[in-house]
């Protein structure tokens, strides 16, 4: 077996680099809810940072792009902030758990009258036979002698002089806005998280671009890409298992961001073995991209592209909630264990076959069918999803979706991007294709979702973003079948090349 060594760097820097972000990119919304950030809260801060890798994406592409000796510098630099960002999170106080049991409490709980619910007073939700809805908002005071009181008005089963056992917990209560906003630790994951998010969305473009400089035209990118994705299938399922381990009362997450720590530093030593090509500076970069984003086919490609990132930005960021509520709805222990699995069916499983197969996949039926295809499988699987009766069917879902869907998608956006970049310019077109997927995108999908997912439930939430993804399908292959056909027949099925696009742009 012929063993090219001059892409084992690349290849190690893909194992490393997403092994790194596979114990922490799962878990973020869901750490984010243990601090107690609400949905709405959680879906605002997931859905304004998009925006931010909308301009830092193109930004250090076209830095990169210019500054070309200094490109593995500046590439290495990233690498280490965003690595800094994310192990220090391990340090934010968590907040402390309280779980108190009051007995022989009468029926009729006081109403609160508090000014200023932040101060000695920790919000709980309180379970107990006497209350006609089994969970109700409540305060407790944190002092030696604790007290209770109902935030909202509550229905009694029983009458005012009955007596009841109250078990009250803040495991899954949110904290007050109010309160939260004052909150260091609050503060401290929100900058923390933003640094290191971004840090990892510019990476991630660079690394194609840099992946496609290093393998030339000739060459495969998802077989290079493929081990990026078993490098985070690996880590992910392994800091599930350990998180769930060392944990006991608390979630105890330092498993994960030793992990983290170690993989970074392996994935630094690879990018210095990094051998990149001498590629010329481009003689007008600004020019030529100005040319090619007034064809109206790449527009549409980067429409679509915003669409696909809607869908994804969901499942990024509120699947886990989803699971975690279907766990406490059914009482499915080992909740952490079952998230590792489920990144690690969506990696080792799917990721892994569609990685290597999508180059032929795309040469067999065209971008614009693939890219069709590709939503009807995101419409099937966010259907499924909503309607998984256990956290255990959601592990099969994922094993069998995530490549027809996220795996085909992304090297689909990629393969066509680095088509499309004009000479010298490949990391400034990669960061725009990937400033509009995983930027206005993610944007929009996390915010929407999260208002959603406040006011409808998840699985109405799943349901609506299912029809989506069968609308967007239906609507690129008729506009692909229509309008764009009848301006170029002969080209009806397939986005156009380079040399195309830009005679197209020329002529428009």
């Amino acid at each position: 077996m012929h063993i090219n060594k001059k892409l084992l760097p690349i290849k190690a820097h893909y194992f490393f680099f997403m092994a790194a972000m596979g114990p922490i990119l799962p878990q973020l919304s869901v750490y984010g809810k243990e601090l107690g950030i609400s949905s709405v809260v959680m879906g605002t801060i997931t859905g304004i940072l998009p925006f931010a890798f909308l301009f830092a994406k193109p930004l250090f592409g076209l830095l990169v792009d210019i500054y070309r000796d200094y490109r593995k510098t500046i590439f290495m630099m990233l690498i280490i902030v965003m690595t800094v960002s994310y192990t220090v999170m391990n340090f934010i106080p968590a907040r402390e758990l309280l779980e108190m049991e009051f007995r022989n409490v009468s029926a009729a709980v006081d109403s609160c009258n508090v000014t200023d619910e932040c101060s000695n007073r920790t919000r709980v939700l309180c379970k107990s036979d006497c209350f006609a809805n089994n969970e109700t908002s409540f305060l407790v005071t944190s002092d030696s002698r604790p007290q209770i009181c109902v935030l909202t008005e509550i229905s009694n089963k029983a009458n005012s002089s009955k007596t009841c056992d109250i078990f009250c917990s803040n495991k899954d209560s949110e904290i007050h806005p109010g309160c939260l906003y004052k909150s260091i630790s609050f503060w401290s994951f929100v900058i923390l998280m933003s640094i290191g998010t971004i840090g990892f969305n510019v990476v991630n473009s660079i690394s194609d671009a840099i992946c496609f400089d290093v393998i030339g035209e000739d060459g495969d990118y998802g077989k290079q890409r493929v081990w990026g994705t078993i490098g985070f299938g690996l880590t992910a399922l392994i800091s599930g298992y350990v998180v769930n381990l060392f944990s006991e009362n608390t979630v105890n997450y330092t498993p994960a961001f030793i992990i983290i720590f170690v993989c970074s530093i392996i994935d630094i030593i690879a990018c210095i073995k990094l051998e990149l090509p001498v590629i010329p500076v481009p003689e007008n970069i600004f020019k030529d991209l100005k040319k090619l984003l007034n064809n109206r086919y790449v527009v549409t490609f980067i429409t679509f592209a915003i669409f696909a990132g809607i869908l994804d930005g969901l499942i990024i960021y509120f699947l886990f909630w989803h699971l975690q509520e279907l766990a406490v709805a059914t009482n499915t222990p080992n909740v952490k264990l079952i998230e590792g699995l489920v990144v690690a069916a969506e990696t080792l499983g799917g990721e892994v076959i569609f990685f290597s197969v999508a180059g032929k996949i795309l040469d067999r039926i065209g971008h614009v069918h693939c890219f069709s295809m590709c939503f009807i499988n995101y419409a099937l699987r966010l259907g499924l999803i909503s309607i998984a009766p256990s956290p255990w069917w959601i592990v099969p879902i994922e094993f069998f979706m995530q490549g027809p869907t996220y795996a085909l998608t992304y090297t689909t956006i990629v393969a066509y991007a680095n088509e499309l970049a004009p000479p010298g310019a490949s990391a400034t077109m990669q960061g725009i294709a990937a400033g509009m997927d995983d930027g206005i995108g993610y944007a929009i999908g996390s915010i929407l979702g999260g208002v959603l997912y406040e006011y409808l439930g998840s699985q109405y939430t799943l349901q609506i973003f299912s029809a989506f993804g069968l609308i967007c399908s239906l609507s690129h292959l008729l506009l692909h079948k229509t309008i764009l056909r009848l301006e170029v027949p002969e080209k009806s099925v397939e986005y156009k090349s380079p040399e195309e696009a830009y005679k197209a742009a020329e002529i428009s």
